[in-house]
């Protein structure tokens, strides 16, 4: 079922082909770090695998389109996370991921989306897939922008911390990349 969903959203959206794939494998390597549990862990894959589920609920104009979003446009990208969370969550199997799907843009600063949630009220799960999210985002190609540097992406994970992103996160993410243990992807 993982596999069917991620390939009907790299279907719509083929920029973002091994993007989730990416996602998961990012963050599993920094949650192996911080010494989650072997269960959080596959929790942790299933959630880096449908974080964007909800994009299937978005036209897929907006989901290619290359030049900067509209007003409305935009507010149709940020349904996306309870939209996910709505697709999955009466599938028992992998309701255990809804804190990813759902608040995976949030942000430390509470400007983020879906909910507004602020620091530790977003779940630790969404804050860690988050900085991996972004640093995959920003390292890869998207019809609206040439993707960053390996170097400028942790540079702005860096800048980001503490506003954006977790800033113990953030830093944990930068290290396990520094240290080459995020592995080849």
């Amino acid at each position: 079922m993982l596999a069917a969903l991620s390939s009907a959203i790299e279907a719509r959206d083929p920029y973002t082909r091994g993007h989730a794939a990416r996602v998961a494998t990012l963050a599993e390597a920094v949650a192996r770090r911080l010494g989650w549990a072997e269960s959080r862990l596959e929790t942790l894959r299933i959630g880096g695998a449908l974080h964007d589920v909800g994009k299937l609920t978005v036209p897929v104009v907006i989901l290619s389109k290359p030049g900067p979003l509209t007003r409305d446009e935009l507010r149709a990208i940020r349904t996306h996370p309870a939209a996910g969370a709505r697709l999955i969550e009466p599938v028992r199997s992998v309701r255990t991921a809804l804190p990813y799907v759902l608040h995976h843009h949030e942000r430390w600063d509470g400007r983020g989306y879906p909910h507004r949630l602020r620091g530790t009220a977003i779940p630790v799960e969404a804050r860690l897939l988050a900085v991996a999210d972004a640093y995959d985002a920003m390292t890869s190609t998207r019809p609206y922008r040439r993707a960053l540097s390996e170097t400028d992406a942790l540079l702005e994970l860096e800048r980001c911390a503490g506003s954006q992103f977790d800033p113990e996160l953030a830093q944990a993410f930068i290290a396990v990349w520094s240290d080459g243990a995020a592995g080849p992807l």
